[in-house]
């Protein structure tokens, strides 16, 4: 099983992602979550943020999560870019697939973010930011969408996700 969470930066992909996997650890399946970012380290960084290296990075992901599917792990999946054809082939990828947007608003974004990127994007100290300088590619066929602009607890959407997930795959 492949749960796929995507979102601008600062919409809560990966703490959503650990709340996810703490909510469910006792299904009796063995669950990794791959973070976009510890993704990017893993392989040392040697792709950039536009929008090319941005697929190739997601790509990897696909790759990742398919191997560790192809044994019996399930994966949670918190990655930025949303490109409508991977998604698309997330569905045909992955026998079991669920796929979450965690969707806000870019401007309670910028209040919200750690890493200052869309600040740093609007001044041009860096480019290839989405939502700034690249266009978001909104998922169009989401299982579910969760509006985080209404501020919740992270385990109440984890929780939301893993009732959603179980009505429509049918797992434990």
């Amino acid at each position: 099983m492949v749960l796929w969470i995507t979102g601008l930066s600062a919409s809560g992909k990966t703490t959503v992602g650990r709340a996810f996997l703490e909510i469910s650890k006792n299904s009796g399946v063995q669950k990794v979550l791959l973070d976009g970012d510890y993704v990017r380290e893993l392989f040392g960084g040697d792709l950039g943020y536009d929008e090319n290296s941005r697929i190739k990075h997601i790509q990897r992901v696909q790759r990742l999560a398919k191997f560790l599917t192809d044994q019996g792990i399930d994966v949670v999946v918190a990655a930025l870019y949303s490109n409508r054809e991977i998604l698309a082939e997330n569905r045909k990828l992955f026998d079991k697939y669920f796929e979450v947007y965690l969707k806000a608003d870019i401007e309670f974004l910028k209040l919200r973010e750690n890493k200052s990127l869309y600040s740093k994007a609007q001044s041009n100290e860096i480019k290839d930011v989405v939502g700034v300088d690249i266009k978001w590619q909104e998922p169009t066929t989401p299982d579910l969408i969760i509006d985080t602009n209404i501020l919740k607890q992270p385990s109440a959407l984890a929780l939301e996700i893993y009732n959603a997930l179980r009505l429509k795959l049918a797992i434990q």
